[in-house]
């Protein structure tokens, strides 16, 4: 399956880079468990990030980012066959989950419910 990391990236860091840069390592740590279950994983940050390097993106908020983080991880939502949402607070990966369920594909809170990640 192709499965949506969704979780805390921006949420609680007042916008600081260290503090964002370590909710992505904590998104990344499942993707190798996913991965080896035989599953493709996803991050809108891995997605969002670089297009709005490339659209100019200057600071962390702005209009742009606005304009491309949300969205860039409702298309995915769009290609995607489930949905593990990580703990913590976060509107973004909430947002994540309703588009989950208005698809009607499955939302996993817990790798180990994730088919083939309860071994891994």
């Amino acid at each position: 399956m192709l499965i949506l990391i969704a979780g805390p990236y921006r949420s609680g860091t007042n916008d600081d880079a260290e503090k964002m840069a370590a909710n992505l390592k904590r998104l990344e740590a499942v993707s190798w468990p996913l991965f080896q279950a035989g599953h493709l994983p996803m991050i809108g940050e891995w997605v969002a990030l670089p297009v709005w390097n490339a659209a100019g993106g200057r600071r962390i908020g702005d209009e742009l980012y606005d304009q491309i983080f949300h969205p860039a991880a409702g298309r995915l939502i769009q290609l995607c066959d489930a949905i593990l949402r990580l703990p913590g607070d976060s509107k973004g990966a909430d947002n994540d989950v309703r588009l989950a369920n208005e698809r009607g594909i499955p939302v996993y809170c817990r790798l180990e419910d994730v088919p083939g990640c309860g071994a891994v």
